[in-house]
């Protein structure tokens, strides 16, 4: 027990300290988001026929996976000839956003400017990529969105149309 929670510990500083100064002022100034309910299925069809058509439009080969506010998968396309890889990587960007509750970028950025951020590299289970972010509805995060197989900025372009859904 004493093991595990000296490893939490750790796992808790070192997160903090790898996303550096600037992003923990900002995250003192602008508290995170509490999770919310779930996602509804209703819901989570309105951000992926949104995302669906943004990467139609630019005919861009996606995979898109959306998540509940528990982490689990209400949600997966894969929009014919997406390479394989997007499959996994897109579920892994949303499961990233959602546990970080932030943009999965902000962990990109983090190990981008190498130092302390580098340290995230040794987290497991993490998708430090562009392209997953979280739903937040009302205040709270209520799932998160990943996309995967065009260029990071694109796929990030994709989750934010799909989540603009919610909001008209």
């Amino acid at each position: 027990m004493f093991r595990m929670l000296a490893l939490a510990c750790a796992f808790a500083l070192s997160a903090a300290q790898a996303f550096g100064p600037a992003l923990a002022q900002e995250v003192e100034s602008a508290a995170l988001p509490p999770y919310g309910p779930a996602i509804t299925l209703d819901q989570a069809k309105r951000v992926m026929a949104a995302a669906e058509l943004e990467a139609a439009e630019n005919t861009w080969q996606v995979a898109i996976a959306i998540l509940d506010s528990g982490g689990n998968l209400v949600m997966f396309h894969k929009i014919d000839n997406a390479q394989l890889s997007a499959i996994g990587v897109s579920e892994g960007k949303a499961q990233t956003a959602l546990q970080f509750k932030r943009p999965s970028k902000d962990l990109d950025d983090a190990i981008a400017r190498g130092g302390p951020g580098n340290r995230l590299l040794a987290l497991k289970d993490i998708t430090p990529l562009e392209g997953g972010l979280p739903i937040v509805l009302d205040g709270k995060i209520i799932g998160a969105i990943g996309v995967s197989g065009a260029v990071s900025a694109q796929d990030s372009q994709v989750a934010k149309a799909g989540i603009a859904a919610l909001t008209k």
